[in-house]
């Protein structure tokens, strides 16, 4: 994934998704892991991911973040 961060001369933005110094979202991995091992599918992890972070991801991405860990 593509981050756009912002020129910040005065140190004063605090990034909310990925925290800085951090390349991953590995929280939201986390959860992502955590929702569909309890058996959650892919559209309904996508709906609970905006609905808590504010943040749009694909069921693709879903899929691709527990193809990862399955092996």
């Amino acid at each position: 994934m593509q981050l756009d961060i912002p020129r910040d001369r005065d140190n004063e933005f605090t990034p909310k998704i990925v925290p800085k110094h951090q390349s991953g979202i590995f929280g939201i991995e986390g959860k992502v892991i955590a929702v569909y091992a309890s058996g959650m599918a892919t559209r309904d992890i996508h709906d609970q991911i905006k609905e808590i972070y504010g943040v749009e991801i694909s069921s693709e991405m879903v899929s691709r973040i527990n193809d990862r860990v399955m092996p």
